[in-house]
């Protein structure tokens, strides 16, 4: 029997090893590849082509939603498993309206994802029952509004991939590198999107890629000062606390 190929995009190592287990107890599925960015997911889709891709939606370089875009632009066939702890409705939309083929978030159950895969795996979609709820509104929009559902987004492709750079703190020189343009191109794609979006800095740049969820912001470890034991000396230990950041 010709193993079920599939290849692992998510930035946590630890999550990525979970998964790998649960794969590998599975005696016709495969990990032919893991990926921890959103443009090596693009690129290993191009020469794995696997049988099914899981993708997180927190990606650096190139987020979840983008790069199913253009892998789903240049393989319209490839199957992508969104499996993700964001939770908005826009980017759950626009995954819909790209065409992945099913939605599992990391707190369900892992009944639930091991379901999922063997769906995939049969050609059929398969979503989170708090996303199931979104799927009838989603089409019946879709065909109340006709041509306008299928419109491109504000910005190009290009010009997301460049603001979610910006907004992980990349300079334009990095950004040229990362993207193989030259240094002026990428001072055009940031003027363009300055002048489209009406913005005048680029803290105001970033503010829009939280906002718009192109990128997701972590902050750094807190530090939690707590006593030892009940009993013990004055002294403090120190427990890193790491909490996600979201813009309202």
């Amino acid at each position: 029997m010709t193993a079920f190929r599939i290849l692992l995009a998510d930035d946590h190592p630890v999550f990525r090893m979970g998964l790998c287990s649960l794969i590998g107890s599975h005696e016709s599925w495969e990990v032919c590849g893991e990926v921890a960015d959103g443009r090596e997911a693009v690129e290993k889709c191009r020469q794995l082509k696997p049988d099914l891709l899981i993708l997180d939606i927190c990606l650096p370089k190139l987020n979840g939603l983008d790069a199913a875009r253009q892998i789903l632009r240049h393989n319209p066939g490839q199957r992508i498993l969104v499996v993700t702890n964001v939770e908005s409705e826009q980017v759950i939309r626009d995954c819909l309206q790209a065409g992945v083929c099913g939605w599992i978030f990391k707190s369900d159950e892992t009944r639930d994802l091991t379901a999922a895969i063997e769906a995939t795996q049969r050609y059929r979609s398969t979503f989170s029952s708090r996303v199931c709820d979104l799927i009838p509104t989603f089409y019946q929009q879709r065909r109340r509004t006709g041509l306008a559902a299928a419109m491109p987004p504000t910005l190009s492709p290009r010009e997301r991939e460049v603001v979610q750079l910006v907004g992980e703190g990349e300079t334009s020189k990095e950004i040229a590198v990362l993207l193989g343009v030259t240094l002026k191109t990428v001072e055009t794609h940031r003027s363009n999107i300055m002048l489209k979006l009406q913005l005048h800095s680029t803290v105001e740049l970033v503010l829009y890629a939280v906002r718009n969820e192109i990128v997701h912001v972590q902050l750094p470890a807190k530090v939690l000062r707590v006593p030892q034991n009940r009993n013990g000396p004055p002294d403090m230990a120190f427990m890193p606390l790491f909490e996600n950041c979201r813009l309202p």
